[in-house]
């Protein structure tokens, strides 16, 4: 039984998230608690994931990180945030139990390695997946039970909504302690099975305004920021969560363009003003609307989080259609067997009537490449060793 004892290691999933009524500011930076509530749609990680190893050893001499294969500095505060508040609700379960439940001593250190399999920092809330994951691991390591919504928020904001599958609400809280800032499902994934996202990724470049760096500064210097928090946003999050239960996509696509819109023209309200789109990013945006107003409805809607990729919501009957008109206004350079990834997609031809209508002269080249994706489910537990991206010495496993 000693052998077990000293050494415990637990793999995990976690997904991404894409928010449709945006989090942007936060009323308290050190426990991340945002000014407004916010909701988004969990991507399924067949195609968009992190996964994270936490292994915890009588023989380690002190915690360690590694992100992507490159050791990290540990003491970073949002990481520090994390493991302390895992130990503490560990402890606190330990002191609270009739029995020792807890396998390991929790004076043990812990190594963690985790991978994304999508550009990290390039506007695809790598750090959402990222620190839902790592709590997720961690948890299950040193044997937490408790809700992880505040875990993973102190690692990053939109990181709690990852927790869950589906669409997801993350309520702002009113308390001081942020003991009320959490996340909860609002449908599950099987929910709405027609939905699609695509993601245009148009670069996969690190932005120039981190979203940490640009949240304070929008807080501090935009009065639109402050009107969209408090009269916005409210009765935004109760439509927004109306057209979901209802499976209304003219509703819910409107809505998340108007509100992606509005989060963009907060940051311009910034000061100094902060950009987020560059040209591609507009001229996508240009494309859905003349791509709906062809069509007489809506039928796609975009939304763009702090960087230049769009992320696309339709039915699984408009994809051919929609990745058809993105193909002949942004086609592949070189790349076009890899255009596409993710869920396949058969090849569409587009009418000349709607070619005419897009009304747009071909970038080549400016869209790198499409994930192809839909709703999907909340963190994963992976069961089978070889998953662990670790080895028993507690270092990363060599990549083949």
């Amino acid at each position: 039984m000693a052998s077990e004892q000293s050494y415990l290691a637990v793999t995990c999933t976690a997904p991404v998230n894409i928010a449709v009524i945006k989090y942007w500011g936060k009323r308290d930076e050190e426990l991340i608690l945002p000014i407004n509530s916010s909701l988004s749609v969990t991507l399924h990680q067949d195609q968009l994931k992190t996964t994270t190893t936490a292994v915890i050893s009588k023989d380690f001499t002190e915690d360690r990180i590694w992100l992507n294969g490159r050791e990290e500095d540990i003491g970073q505060p949002r990481i520090q945030a994390c493991l302390r508040e895992i130990r503490r609700l560990a402890r606190k379960r330990r002191s609270g139990d009739e029995e020792d439940q807890l396998p390991l001593s929790l004076n043990y250190k812990v190594h963690v390695a985790s991978v994304n399999n999508f550009p990290t920092a390039a506007g695809l809330a790598s750090s959402a997946s990222g620190y839902a994951c790592l709590a997720y691991a961690l948890a299950r390591v040193y044997g937490v039970e408790s809700d992880l919504s505040e875990v993973a928020r102190r690692g990053s904001g939109s990181a709690c909504r990852s927790l869950y599958g589906g669409f997801v609400e993350w309520q702002m809280g009113e308390q001081a302690d942020g003991k009320d800032s959490i996340a909860r499902q609002v449908a599950p994934e099987s929910h709405w099975p027609e939905l699609r996202v695509l993601i245009l990724v148009v670069s996969a470049e690190k932005k120039l305004t981190g979203s940490t760096v640009g949240m304070q500064t929008s807080v501090k210097t935009s009065p639109l920021l402050k009107f969209r928090a408090e009269t916005v946003v409210p009765a935004r999050m109760a439509e927004m969560i109306r057209y979901v239960k209802e499976r209304n996509f003219q509703g819910f696509g409107q809505l998340t363009m108007k509100d992606s819109n509005q989060f963009h023209a907060t940051c311009l309200d910034t000061f100094p003003p902060i950009s987020y789109l560059n040209d591609t990013s507009r001229r996508i945006i240009h494309l859905v609307h003349r791509f709906n107003a062809h069509h007489g409805q809506t039928k796609v809607a975009y939304t763009f989080d702090a960087g230049p990729n769009a992320v696309i919501f339709t039915l699984d009957n408009t994809v051919a259609e929609f990745v058809a008109a993105v193909r002949h206004s942004f086609p592949p350079e070189s790349n076009g067997d890899k255009f596409l990834k993710g869920l396949p997609v058969k090849p569409a031809p587009l009418s000349d009537e709607l070619k005419a209508a897009l009304g747009m002269d071909p970038t080549p080249g400016a869209i790198k490449y499409i994930i192809a994706t839909q709703v999907g489910p909340g963190p994963q537990v992976l069961d089978h060793p070889h998953a662990h991206l670790l080895g028993p010495d507690g270092l990363p496993k060599p990549t083949v």
